[in-house]
């Protein structure tokens, strides 16, 4: 399957993960406080390359991918996101995404998708800000989701991810380390290819 062809069910992936979150915090009034970017500073975080497939295809195609690909290999000690913008010079987590169009699955996944605990209940899995923050919406939230509201689950979405590609939908690795190998899927693929019919290089 084609790179384009891959870019493309990504993202009608995420276009509907993106209309079934939009409709939960509808129903719910969960969202996340204007600035914060706590859960984009966590040095833990892991992707899979598929999910950022998409932000590597729109570098290439403006001319980007190799010099980004450059700028995060010279810093691979560093664990907070390269896409996250700071705004804040003393606080790092105040912030937001630098290209929230083509943030990953785990970016859309946090705060509005739910896994199954050892008892095999639906949890929302959000973070302390949001359920000390915005406690009474958060625990009605919970009781609705025990009580049937619909809640995109992790497992479903990374399983649908896995699907369009599985040998990059299940390498989970740190997320810098996850654009790294998108990118670079993206450069070897048109190594000793034309430039993808159709579409213009901005370069």
């Amino acid at each position: 399957m084609s790179i384009e062809r891959r870019v493309q069910l990504v993202e009608a992936l995420f276009e509907k993960l993106d209309t079934q979150i939009s409709t939960f915090q509808h129903k719910t009034n969960l969202k996340c406080q204007s600035g914060c970017g706590h859960c984009c500073t966590n040095p833990t975080i892991e992707a899979s390359p598929l999910e950022f497939l998409p932000y590597a295809f729109h570098l290439f195609l403006n001319g980007q991918a190799e010099t980004t690909l450059t700028t995060l290999k010279t810093k691979q000690n560093t664990t907070i996101c390269h896409l996250y913008s700071p705004l804040n010079i003393v606080d790092n987590t105040i912030g937001r995404c630098g290209n929230y169009k083509y943030r990953g699955l785990i970016c859309r996944l946090f705060g509005y998708a739910a896994s199954n605990d050892k008892y095999g209940q639906k949890r929302l899995v959000t973070c302390k800000i949001i359920k000390e923050g915005q406690q009474h919406a958060y625990q009605d939230t919970q009781d609705a989701i025990n009580k049937g509201l619909y809640i995109p689950m992790f497992t479903e979405y990374y399983m649908q991810l896995s699907q369009i590609d599985f040998t990059m939908g299940n390498v989970i690795v740190p997320i810098n380390n996850a654009l790294i190998l998108a990118i670079e899927a993206v450069l070897q693929y048109y190594a000793y290819r034309p430039f993808p019919s159709g579409l213009v290089n901005i370069a």
